[in-house]
């Protein structure tokens, strides 16, 4: 299991204090991101064997937001690889070892020449040291859509949106959707499904599906086809 320990900075918090979501989906998509460059299987290995790990899906658990200078660890694990797919957990504890936070994910393993996936090779797999999952709720990796979500004002990517696969990163859809939740919706669930890459100056064409203690967002291209549908959730008391 790898482990890093940071505090929470001023500018991962939001107005109350306390850390925004994507400050969180940050950590998490760090702490893995620093266990590849532990393992020498980091972005320069990956970049030179025209490969890349891409986020098929999230599922985060959100128990609560630390609030700045709180010092917090963040951990991750796979736990299988299975032909493409890469299988992996992650936990924020703050610093009496109680859980803030903890989520699943699946990763494709990409061949970045050819945009198809392609198996894990075993000199990567082996890289790993492989642990339990965590326990979690059983969810599926698809997302209802509706056929009344409201049509919002279209997107274009910009260049802050791309990470280094030239890719709009994971962490910016979700940015991209939080600007359609009430503002007083306080999400503790966070469901993400990630169908296709959007590029630099693409449109993205946002429709979303607000509920009781549920909001749906659909990133769709033009067509109406996804790039991400993201599923927030409130917690029901």
């Amino acid at each position: 299991m790898f482990c890093f320990e940071t505090i929470v900075r001023y500018s991962e918090i939001d107005v109350n204090n306390r850390m925004t979501l994507s400050a969180v989906l940050d950590l998490l998509q760090d702490c893995c991101t620093f266990q590849s460059e532990e393992t020498g299987i980091g972005l320069e290995f990956l970049q030179k064997e025209h490969r890349a790990w891409v986020l098929s899906s999230w599922q985060v658990i959100l128990n609560r937001y630390p609030k700045m200078g709180d010092k917090i660890y963040v951990y991750t694990w796979p736990y299988a690889f299975k032909n493409f797919l890469g299988y992996r957990n992650f936990k924020i504890e703050d610093a009496d070892g109680e859980i803030i936070s903890y989520a699943n994910s699946v990763w494709v393993y990409l061949d970045t020449d050819s945009g198809h996936p392609v198996r894990v090779p075993k000199a990567v797999s082996e890289c790993y040291t492989f642990e339990p999952p965590y326990e979690m709720e059983p969810v599926s990796r698809k997302i209802e859509l509706f056929e009344d979500m409201e049509q919002k004002e279209p997107i274009r990517v910009g260049r802050f949106h791309i990470d280094t696969n030239q890719h709009v990163n994971n962490g910016k859809y979700v940015m991209m959707a939080e600007e359609y939740l009430p503002d007083s919706f306080h999400v503790h669930k966070l469901r993400a499904e990630y169908k296709k890459a959007a590029v630099l100056s693409d449109m993205i064409y946002p429709k979303v599906k607000e509920m009781e203690h549920k909001v749906t967002a659909a990133l769709e291209d033009e067509a109406g086809n996804p790039y991400a549908v993201i599923e927030f959730m409130e917690e029901q008391v």
